[in-house]
């Protein structure tokens, strides 16, 4: 099953013609998910050929504006595009508030239900689960409440080994238990061990994304091993002080994270609308950890 990432943004609060400010599409199992979604977020869904009717759930990681000014306009579309499906929305406690509002002061009534579901500061907790993937939320430490998101593939069932079960002559209605883990007794009392008769599941996948944040090791539980990991990396070491000041990251403090949490791969982005070239961010993060990309609109990347 696919997992995939498309960075829909990878710039901080002020756009540029290059970068766009925050939004992240992942489709994981069939399931598809937006994470913030700054102003512009439709413009690049489209730009990127992303069906965003398709969308089952939005992540908003805080009330800052580049990470939430789209939503009414894409709500306001999905509306205008026909769309019938549910949509859930998961965000801060004041989300709901601001965003209901703007719609029906400007007469939108949805084709659509829309549910919010608002979470208090700090959380962890599942946001979303289905049979094939779970959605956890986890506190980041900025200027105000805002939470990171992690995407997990849950366990799957076991794959059948088609030759071993044409080889012991089974039935169809043996398949399910063998996919449970179950082993199976023939009618004549011979029992053929489970690890017999399949293949073994591929390794769930899980991707992380710390939005704004200053350092905080505090995450690293919450990350630990993921296949991915996108931190901000707002600003380089030599504006450490303005980190500071913001509640942001330097490229240096997304990679000691990746470090510590031994993530497979590390993406840095958020970068300050001040920076015209990136290849220091690179630099500083790829010297403490070895497995960095920079983020790139339009950049696409599969677990």
């Amino acid at each position: 099953m696919k997992f995939e990432i498309t960075i829909l943004g990878s710039g901080s609060a002020l756009p540029t013609l290059q970068r766009n400010p925050t939004a992240h599409f992942v489709e994981c199992n069939n399931r598809f998910i937006l994470i913030d979604c700054a102003e512009g977020t439709q413009i690049q869904l489209r730009k990127f050929k992303v069906k965003f009717q398709k969308i089952d759930v939005i992540l908003i990681s805080h009330l800052h504006g580049d990470h939430y000014f789209g939503l009414v306009g894409l709500l306001s579309s999905m509306h205008l595009l026909g769309r019938d499906k549910k949509l859930l929305v998961v965000g801060p406690e004041h989300l709901e508030a601001l965003i209901r509002p703007q719609l029906e002061v400007g007469g939108h009534q949805l084709n659509y239900a829309l549910e919010f579901k608002a979470l208090p500061y700090p959380s962890h907790e599942v946001v979303f689960e289905d049979k094939k993937i779970e959605i956890k939320c986890f506190p980041l430490l900025h200027r105000i409440p805002t939470h990171g998101y992690h995407i997990a593939e849950k366990t799957p069932k076991f794959k059948l080994n088609k030759a071993a079960f044409d080889a012991h002559g089974l039935n169809l209605a043996d398949i399910p238990k063998i996919k449970e883990g179950f082993n199976i007794t023939l009618d004549n009392g011979t029992t053929i061990p489970n690890e017999t008769l399949v293949l073994a599941p591929e390794t769930p996948k899980k991707y992380a994304y710390c939005s704004d944040t200053k350092y905080s090791e505090k995450i690293v539980p919450y990350i630990q091993e993921a296949d991915l990991l996108y931190h901000e990396a707002t600003f380089l070491e030599e504006h450490r002080e303005r980190a500071k000041q913001t509640f942001h990251s330097t490229a240096g403090d997304a990679a000691k994270i990746a470090k510590l949490a031994a993530v497979k791969q590390l993406i840095i982005g958020h970068f300050s609308s001040r920076y015209q070239e990136f290849d220091a961010h690179h630099g500083e993060a790829s010297s403490i950890f070895e497995n960095v990309v920079l983020a790139e609109d339009g950049m696409v990347v599969r677990l």
